[in-house]
């Protein structure tokens, strides 16, 4: 059995790790180390980037400032959810603000000193990205759309480290990401009218709430249709392998949530949406592995696994 101080100690864990939101920090390392592998630098040997220092280091910085992201955007949402994440809200209260804020600063430490291995572009570039992340949570948050749209910038530019570094500039590079940042500001702009409560509680100025719903649904409307375009590039012009799949599967699904979006009235609603987004996004992590199977069967082959 735990002692009480045990138990104090585990729960204050799990707090912190629901601030940071540790499962979306596992998922985009191992994203960003599949795109390297399958799209990024595709002709280099598995084990070359697998064990490449430079791509750990740009990761692990990458993790670390994502997580430092989540941190100061807690702690400038504390309000809004507790009314919006009422469960979630009384967890991450468990660690204080103070230590929060402390916790924050070191993580983002740590990422500029890890960057510096790397070279002077990745420290300014990780630089730029903790100063984007704190001005949308303080700032831009609050601006209608323009919130929305660097929230899925900010999502997304994890993807352009590592692209930079492989300097892969090939035009389906650019669809993949396209695709994606479309795909996370449909969902910013789901999440809107899904926290529509506590966003009007703490004056947010978002656009169900200036606009209305309508307006909202409309813009989501557009953004899912143009989602679509480059997920048909990726299916008729450019080689996938079997991820064609995936994108044909993606495209069914968003048509339902168009379906589902006009017929949403309530916060239940709207939540369902924003997890069928996120399944989207999830489930195109492991399909980026569709893109050649070849190569997973042949290392399990050399594992003796098959």
């Amino acid at each position: 059995m735990l002692s009480r101080k045990n138990k104090l100690l585990l729960l204050k864990l799990l707090s912190l790790f629901s601030v940071v939101r540790g499962y979306n920090i596992l998922m985009i390392a191992l994203a960003q180390y599949l795109a390297s592998i399958y799209i990024l630098s595709p002709d280099l040997p598995l084990r070359k980037v697998v064990f490449d220092l430079n791509l750990f280091i740009i990761v692990l910085a990458s993790a670390l400032v994502i997580a430092s992201g989540y941190i100061i955007n807690n702690f400038y949402d504390a309000e809004k959810d507790l009314i919006n994440k009422p469960r979630k809200s009384m967890l991450d209260r468990l660690v204080s603000q103070r230590f929060k804020l402390t916790t924050y600063f070191v993580l983002n430490f740590l990422a500029v000193f890890a960057a510096s291995y790397v070279s002077f572009r990745a420290v300014l570039f990780f630089s730029a990205y903790i100063f984007g992340i704190w001005f949308y949570s303080h700032k831009l948050k609050r601006v209608p759309f323009l919130g929305n749209f660097v929230s899925a910038t900010l999502a997304i530019s994890p993807f352009f480290a590592v692209f930079v570094y492989y300097k892969n500039f090939e035009t389906v590079i650019f669809v993949h990401a396209i695709f994606l940042f479309l795909l996370i500001l449909v969902r910013e702009m789901i999440k809107d009218l899904e926290n529509l409560t506590g966003d009007m509680a703490q004056n947010y100025r978002t656009i169900p709430i200036i606009y209305g719903a309508r307006t909202s649904k409309i813009g989501i409307t557009l953004l899912i249709l143009l989602t679509l375009l480059p997920s048909l590039l990726l299916i008729v012009n450019f080689d996938v392998g079997h991820m064609y799949l995936y994108f044909i599967g993606c495209n069914v699904l968003l048509l339902i949530s168009l379906v589902l979006l006009w017929r949403s009235t309530s916060k239940k609603d709207y939540v369902l949406l924003h997890n069928i987004l996120k399944f989207i996004i999830i489930v195109g992590v492991f399909s980026i592995l569709l893109i050649d199977v070849d190569l997973i069967l042949n290392r399990f082959r050399q594992w003796n696994i098959i």
